[in-house]
């Protein structure tokens, strides 16, 4: 059935599609000139920072209030510098050093970043608290496993965000962290006894005056048996609205992800997540067209039609989306999208280089002088997947850095299908009368990196190990190197422990 002219831009209001390409297609000109809410950008959409102002510049030139999203967490998620590398650690090392100052000057730091390219809302920080050292999807991006820390560094990071007059956003709510699956693949259930904890973040960024709240398609028993969070009534308006107080606005992580969309379609899922008290619908990380923008406007629109969703309840999603859009615009002092000095290496990249030193850990393990390295290394990187929220071109590791503070280091990098005994053989004859480096990355979850790590260690015991993910242990290697992360600046830090330079 035909919807109205004015019910459709009511649902357009509460719309944040993605796109493909570097600069705005008709399609999303058009719909911003008709009132569509805002854009979410990935990384296919940043080239440079010069690119990026001008991008977000032409956004705001069809729609003055466009509010404009990325996922900008610093460290593996990053969209800003996903071609070179984060310069600024991810939360969980900024957890580690445990200094709220620095969190939260390397948040402003950040978010003047993102103001100066026309960036509005961040969705970041992560305040998750990541209790399941087997998350497979929020580890490193959490600030640690202890809910009192993660509340604290959260308020510091959206106090950081929001003084440099970007929105910051607290997800995933109520918490991803006490759990096993991947809500990009399937439904996360919470066990009960932690939600407590896991919601003492959220309550301390609301304190904090947080602008946003990212729902978490996640399954709470203990609050709704039955729909995830993001559709659920009893946990947007009930817990997080009611209960908490929070008068922001709610925006759904990837409506397209499958955790929601698999029961209900992706404008099914749209529909029901504002009907539940969300405001903004984010799409596009994996469907980013036309006609998913137009799916989603229409299915909104027709849930009104039909009774599903209330006309009230959706106006009441704009307007707040809309007091977010002024809010925005008043902070940004008409200075977004006027500069291409984002992502650049001036006080921001070196702000995130001594967190990053901050955060490294050593455990010698051996009392023969294993560090400083005595000539240049062969260094041998363990490279797993990574889930759907880290970019898969987003460069990381420690040869490269090494080997320009080492001439003459060799790099091997290998996936779980080519660490064979055979390949590891090989590289052990190269590696004879060199010191030995072993880089892995959440070794503790990944069984062909363990089993990778024994090999190598078993035939040389005075190679050092590198870890850039969660260190489960730090009894491995003659000396274990912990970074707590995996950004440029990270494999910075590593490299220079090697050489004795930190």
């Amino acid at each position: 059935m035909p919807q109205s002219g004015d019910l459709l831009r009511l649902a357009d209001a509460v719309l944040f599609p993605g796109f493909a390409g570097r600069t705005p297609p008709d399609w999303l000109r058009r719909r911003l000139g008709e009132g569509l809410a805002g854009v979410a950008l990935f990384s296919r959409n940043i080239a440079d920072p010069g690119q990026l102002a001008g991008l977000t510049a032409a956004l705001r030139a069809e729609n003055p209030l466009v509010l404009v999203g990325t996922d900008e967490e610093s460290g593996e998620v990053t969209r800003l510098e996903v071609a070179g590398g984060s310069s600024r650690p991810g939360a969980y090392a900024l957890g580690v050093v445990d200094d709220e100052a620095l969190t939260e000057a390397v948040a402003r730091d950040l978010g003047a970043d993102l103001a100066r390219a026309g960036i509005t809302i961040d969705f970041a920080p992560s305040a998750d608290v990541n209790a399941n050292p087997d998350n497979p999807v929020i580890g490193l991006r959490a600030f640690g496993s202890e809910p009192e820390l993660v509340a604290r560094h959260t308020r510091a990071f959206v106090r950081g965000l929001q003084a440099a007059g970007v929105a910051a956003c607290a997800k995933h709510f109520p918490g991803h962290g006490d759990t096993s699956v991947d809500s990009h693949h399937g439904v996360p259930v919470v066990a009960g006894d932690g939600v407590e904890d896991a919601l003492l973040p959220f309550r301390e960024a609301i304190k904090e005056g947080v602008r946003t709240v990212m729902t978490g398609h996640l399954l709470v028993p203990s609050y709704d048996a039955e729909l995830p969070a993001t559709l659920s009534p009893k946990l947007l308006t009930g817990l997080l609205r009611e209960e908490l107080g929070f008068d922001g606005v709610i925006v759904t992580d990837g409506i397209e992800m499958a955790a929601v969309s698999g029961a209900y379609g992706i404008g099914g899922a749209a529909a029901r997540a504002i009907a539940a008290g969300a405001d903004a619908i984010c799409v596009g990380g994996e469907r980013a067209d036309e006609a998913t923008a137009v799916e989603i406007r229409d299915a909104i629109a027709a849930a009104v039609a039909g009774g599903l969703l209330p006309e009230e309840r959706l106006a009441d999603a704009a307007r707040r989306v809309r007091e977010l859009a002024t809010w925005a615009a008043a902070s940004s002092g008409g200075s977004t999208g006027g500069s291409s000095g984002a992502g650049t290496d001036s006080r921001g990249g070196e702000l995130g280089l001594v967190a990053a030193r901050r955060a490294v850990r050593v455990t010698r393990r051996s009392a023969a002088p294993v560090l400083p390295l005595s000539g240049p290394a062969s260094v041998v990187e363990l490279a797993p997947e990574m889930n759907l929220a880290i970019d898969k071109g987003t460069p990381w590791g420690v040869g490269e850095p090494l080997s320009r503070l080492l001439p003459g280091t060799t790099v091997a990098r290998l996936t779980a299908a080519e660490a064979t005994g055979a390949a590891l053989e090989r590289l052990l004859g190269e590696a004879i009368g060199r010191p030995l480096v072993v880089v892995v990355r959440d070794a503790h979850r990944y069984a062909w990196q363990g089993e990778a790590l024994r090999h190598l260690l078993s035939a040389r015991p005075d190679a050092v190990v590198v870890e850039m993910g969660l260190p489960a242990r730090a009894d491995l290697g003659a000396a274990h190197v912990s970074t707590y992360g995996s950004a440029r600046v990270c494999g910075q830090a590593a490299a220079e422990v090697l050489t004795g330079r930190l």
